[in-house]
């Protein structure tokens, strides 16, 4: 049993994701691999890395849309595996780069998912109103989608995710459209949301600043492996290979 860097606890028990031995290939190449990595219930866990390192095949293959060529995801203690498609895609949220949003009103596409799930009508209208709040854009609540800035779209995504209340919040690059002043404000809230609400959430980038900020600690993925994980301030410090020392001294300063 120990504390990390911002004070949670890490044990066994609090352990939400485990990935031991993962191997994914495309076209008889392997495009990720990442021996040992766990996932602590309530952390925020960013991944970095260049274009095309294999980010987003992880959030992939936690989110179960790619299956491992060898290797093994364990959520909760069971193996994605064995758990039940339609439960295990209830327990988590993926939010996109692209906000993809239907062509309805925010507080319809906030609604969306509870609406699928089939939640009765005074839950769902009292979580979209909680989460609209949370997200800022309950003022658009009656604007239809198509009306709406890059921002105020990757809000009202978030907003459809959260509404959820997932077990895992996936997040792919969902700043990286964004215009500098409205990625920073937008970033300032969603990690004082994830600090405030304790969700557990894996979030891809490829700016190590941007990861610092939001992030417990740090995955580094380079040339399709999982090489360094840790605090902001570690990996910067002692990078684990010349790989992670390359892809750091590539960032912009």
């Amino acid at each position: 049993m120990s504390l990390t860097n911002h004070g949670a606890l890490q044990t066994t028990e609090n352990k939400l994701l485990s990935i031991r031995d993962l191997v994914i290939q495309r076209n008889g190449g392997d495009v990720l691999r990442a021996d040992v990595l766990d996932i602590q219930r309530g952390e925020t866990l960013a991944v970095v890395g260049p274009n095309g390192a294999g980010k987003s095949t992880l959030l992939l293959a936690l989110a179960r849309l790619i299956k491992p060529t060898q290797g093994e995801i364990t959520f909760d203690g069971k193996s994605l595996n064995d758990w039940d498609e339609l439960e295990y895609r209830r327990k988590i949220s993926f939010v996109f780069q692209a906000p993809l949003l239907m062509d309805m009103t925010v507080e319809q596409n906030v609604a969306l998912g509870l609406k699928f799930r089939g939640a009765p009508k005074d839950e769902t209208y009292k979580r979209v109103v909680k989460w609209m709040k949370q997200l800022g854009v309950d003022p658009l609540s009656k604007r239809r989608a198509g009306q709406l800035s890059g921002g105020e779209a990757q809000r009202v995504s978030l907003a459809r995710a959260f509404v959820l209340e997932p077990e895992l919040l996936l997040l792919d690059e969902p700043f990286s459209s964004l215009d500098p002043p409205t990625r920073t404000k937008l970033l300032d809230d969603l990690s004082a949301l994830l600090k405030e609400d304790h969700r557990t959430a894996v979030f891809v980038t490829h700016n190590l600043n941007e990861a610092a900020t939001l992030s417990h600690r740090i995955a580094v993925i380079v040339e399709g492996r999982l090489r360094q994980v840790g605090p902001a301030q570690q990996i910067k410090a002692k990078p684990a290979d010349d790989a992670v020392a390359a892809f750091l001294h590539e960032l912009p300063r």
